[in-house]
């Protein structure tokens, strides 16, 4: 039996999704599926429970000898969120039961960082898990210092050699993007807000640069497709001697501009695309670049190449976003 949290949610979904194919075992997703159509992430996986996340520890407590694995991909994960009292019920306080669960029961825990974790990147984007690593990282939202919070709980617990489970690893997602994506409202990424409107209006809107040191359009974010995402975790839930924080990026920043002309080219269109300025409430918070260091997880093992943007882009937009089900 191999657990997913956030089961239901994008990446979650996504993985789930990759399980079934993969065949074998029995799933069984946790989440909370609320009144839009989240629902829809999970409608075509053949599932052996679905289950709320309070009634988690119970159920693991019930069948901990059935366990497998443990995929924590589930959070509270909108950066916008101002309830820090349900950030830290959902993000870190779950983290840490699932944490101490798995340790007591010698189940491994694959479980979702972030790279908000970073915050502006003056630090840089290097995935040192050591203590001294982490110390000086400094979040600018909540729910990137609940991740955060609890990166450094887990390099506490190893330092002193406390209890852990078997194998475990947390995953540093960047800018991810890629179908099941569609329930995140104001977080979605940037290919499905430039497909939506290029669908609408027939133009892609970007941000204005109000930094001299980049063109308009020329901010760059590491974006990952989520297939990629999925595939890091499942190599390390099968790579038993592998244990750490990592990374999960292309290793490659883009330019928003390229990001747009990949939906365009998906599409069939030609580009045409719109800047506006970028909001005062986040102005002095945007970032304007981020790279994943992806040398550690190449180092332990990790050799699939990334999916390029405009192949990943391509994938998406045409597999999904103009297929008549958008759900895979």
């Amino acid at each position: 039996m191999i657990i997913v949290t956030g089961g239901a949610g994008f990446i979650g979904s996504n993985l789930v999704h990759a399980l079934e194919a993969r065949g074998g075992h029995d799933i069984v997703v946790c989440d909370i599926l609320g009144q839009d159509e989240k629902w829809k992430n999970i409608a075509k996986r053949e599932l052996a429970d679905i289950i709320p996340p309070e009634d988690l520890l119970e159920f693991l407590g019930d069948n901990n000898k059935d366990v497998e694995t443990v995929f924590h991909m589930g959070a509270v994960s909108a950066t916008t969120e101002r309830d820090a009292d349900l950030i830290v019920r959902s993000n870190i306080r779950m983290s840490l039961d699932l944490w101490n669960w798995c340790a007591k029961a010698e189940t491994p825990l694959i479980y979702a960082s972030s790279a908000a974790t970073y915050g502006d990147g003056r630090c840089g984007f290097r995935d040192d898990d050591s203590l001294d690593g982490l110390r000086d990282l400094r979040p600018m939202n909540a729910y990137g210092w609940s991740k955060h919070a609890f990166d450094r709980r887990v390099a506490r617990i190893v330092s002193e050699n406390g209890p852990r489970p078997p194998h475990w690893a947390g995953l540093k997602f960047f800018n991810v993007y890629g179908p099941n994506e569609y329930h995140k409202s104001g977080q979605i990424s940037v290919v499905l807000k430039n497909f939506r409107e290029i669908s609408e209006d027939g133009k892609a809107v970007l941000f204005r640069s109000h930094n001299p040191d980049y063109p308009d359009g020329g901010q760059k974010r590491d974006f990952v497709w989520v297939g990629d995402c999925v595939d890091v975790a499942l190599w390390l839930s099968k790579t038993p001697n592998v244990s750490g924080i990592f990374n999960v990026g292309t290793g490659f920043a883009r330019t928003f501009e390229d990001l747009a002309k990949a939906v365009f080219l998906a599409i069939g269109k030609e580009p045409v695309i719109e800047f506006v300025d970028t909001p005062e409430a986040i102005r002095d918070r945007y970032q304007y670049f981020t790279e994943a260091d992806m040398s550690r997880l190449r180092g332990v093992g990790y050799d699939h190449a990334p999916t390029g943007l405009e192949e990943g882009v391509g994938h998406y937009v045409g597999d999904s976003l103009m297929a008549s089900d958008p759900y895979i």
